[in-house]
């Protein structure tokens, strides 16, 4: 329950802060009240599903995720939010302790899908794959997004990972496979992931 407060009042803030900036005394107010909102839900998640454990590992990335990787939090309670509001289900036996907000149901029945601490759809066989990214946000902070947005971009209108690309055993030729066989694997971040856990999309 306090870890689900203290979350909450953390939403609260970052969205005075970011309103302020962006718009001045009323921005503030409107942040707040955003923040309040997608931090509520955040808040409840934490707590319903017991989500950081009180130990020194537990206190440690609630302290991370709510300071050093709080954009990625943010973006990721907005992610669990609209989740909920399509009516998909808090994981709560899988969430307990884990430093983490499952999502029994995906974006997409072929793909887990994890932003900042919420993952969406995962299971055993992907679950470590989808940790990688929790941890590269906690790394990298509030560097994370914008590298891994980079990226895409990037890669998507130069597309230098052709020159590695395995074209015999994932050929790309079609529109779509361009993104889901070749942009998307080659990116940093899935890269990385898909040589822990997972095989890439052929």
């Amino acid at each position: 329950m306090v870890f689900g407060i203290f979350s909450a009042a953390a939403h609260v803030a970052a969205g005075a802060v970011l309103g302020q900036l962006v718009g001045g005394s009323l921005g503030l107010l409107i942040g707040a009240v955003i923040g309040l909102l997608v931090g509520a839900v955040f808040g409840w998640a934490v707590a319903a599903a017991e989500v950081y454990a009180v130990s020194p590992r537990g206190v440690l990335l609630f302290v991370v995720d709510h300071t050093w990787s709080l954009l990625n939090t943010l973006v990721g309670a907005i992610y669990l939010a609209l989740h909920l509001v399509f009516g998909h289900s808090l994981d709560r036996a899988t969430s307990r302790h884990s430093c983490r907000v499952n999502v029994v149901e995906g974006v997409s029945p072929r793909y887990a899908t994890t932003l900042g601490t919420v993952c969406a759809g995962s299971g055993p066989g992907i679950q470590r794959h989808e940790d990688v990214h929790i941890f590269q946000a906690r790394l990298l902070g509030p560097l994370y997004i914008p590298l891994v947005v980079a990226n895409y971009v990037l890669f998507t209108i130069a597309p230098i990972w052709l020159l590695y690309h395995d074209h015999t055993g994932a050929p790309i030729n079609r529109f779509t496979r361009y993104f889901e066989i070749g942009v998307y694997p080659h990116v940093w971040n899935e890269a990385i992931a898909y040589r822990i856990q997972g095989t890439p999309p052929r």
